[in-house]
C-alpha cells in the first residue's frame, strides 16, 4: 500500500531514525498504523448516501511501551492522524473531522502488546455546545503471538487528590488551575512557579497535567513534559515544588 509506504518513510526519517531506537518492543508505529485501519474499518456507520468511520482513536500502550516512545508522541500521532485520513480518502469513507489519535497507558498490558478503541464524535452544531459522542466501540488488544481480543475496561477510581506542600487536595470539577496566582484552584508559594503554571484537566475518566505556557515547564517522575496523563503515585514536579497525584 503506496500511503503506508509513505508513513513507514515519514517515521524512519523523523529524528535521524529515532523510533527505530525507541521501540525496542514488538510495537512498531507502521503496525499501529495498519490496526487502526482495521478498527476504523470495522467501525462503520452507513447513512442514505454515506458510509461513515470513527474519528476518534485511543491507542493503549503498556507502561514500557509508553516510556520508549514519550518524546515522539506528538509527531506519532500527527503522522497517523494523516495516514488515516488519507486511508479514508482511498477507501471512500467519510469523516466529521480530521481523525484524532490519542495515547494511554494500560498497566495490564505486557510489552509488544497495544489496544485500540474507536469512537465516532461529532462536532457540536453550536459554539458553546459539547461534542456528540457515538457510542466507543470495544478496546480491541493486539499481540504478536494471538488473535486480537477485547480489553475489559478497568472499573471507575474514586477521588482524585493532589498532595503535597503539607495539603490534600481534592481534584473537582473537571480542571485544576496551578500557580502563584491567587485565581488557582492550587496556588503556590514558589517564585519558580508562573502565575497560571500548569492546569490538570480530566479528559475520558482520568487526570491529564498540562504545561500552560510557563517559564521552567513541568516535570513528571523526573521528566520534563508539556503534558502526560497521570496515574496514582506519579509527582510532579512545578518550579521546586513536587506533588503527588492520588486515587482513593
Amino acid at each position: 500500500m503506496s500511503v503506508l509506504r509513505n508513513l513507514e518513510a515519514k517515521l524512519e526519517g523523523l529524528v535521524e531514525g529515532a523510533f527505530s531506537r525507541a521501540f525496542k518492543s514488538r510495537v512498531e508505529p507502521v503496525e499501529l498504523a495498519r490496526k487502526l485501519a482495521r478498527e476504523m474499518e470495522e467501525h462503520k456507520t452507513v447513512s442514505v448516501s454515506r458510509t461513515y468511520v470513527p474519528n476518534e482513536y485511543t491507542v493503549w500502550l503498556s507502561p514500557g511501551d509508553r516510556e520508549q516512545f514519550a518524546s515522539y508522541e506528538p509527531s506519532l500521532r500527527k503522522e497517523l492522524s494523516e495516514y488515516l485520513l488519507e486511508h479514508a480518502r482511498s477507501e471512500g469513507l467519510a469523516l466529521v473531522t480530521r481523525p484524532g489519535v490519542s495515547f494511554k497507558t494500560d498497566e495490564r498490558l505486557n510489552l509488544g502488546e497495544f489496544g485500540i478503541q474507536a469512537q465516532l464524535v461529532r462536532p457540536p452544531e453550536e459554539e458553546d455546545a459539547e461534542p456528540e459522542q457515538g457510542e466507543a466501540g470495544h478496546t480491541m488488544v493486539y499481540s504478536p503471538d494471538r488473535e486480537p481480543e477485547r480489553l475489559v475496561e478497568p472499573a471507575r477510581a474514586g477521588r482524585a487528590l493532589l498532595v503535597g506542600e503539607g495539603r490534600r487536595t481534592v481534584l473537582s470539577g473537571g480542571h485544576m488551575v496551578i500557580g502563584r496566582s491567587r485565581d488557582c484552584d492550587v496556588v503556590l508559594e514558589d517564585p519558580n512557579v508562573s502565575r497560571r503554571h500548569a492546569e490538570l484537566r480530566q479528559e475520558g475518566g482520568s487526570w491529564v497535567v498540562h504545561d500552560l505556557g510557563s517559564t521552567n515547564g513541568i516535570k513528571v517522575n523526573g521528566r520534563r513534559a508539556p503534558s502526560a496523563e497521570l496515574g496514582p503515585g506519579d509527582e510532579i514536579t512545578v518550579g521546586l515544588t513536587r506533588l503527588t497525584f492520588e486515587l482513593e
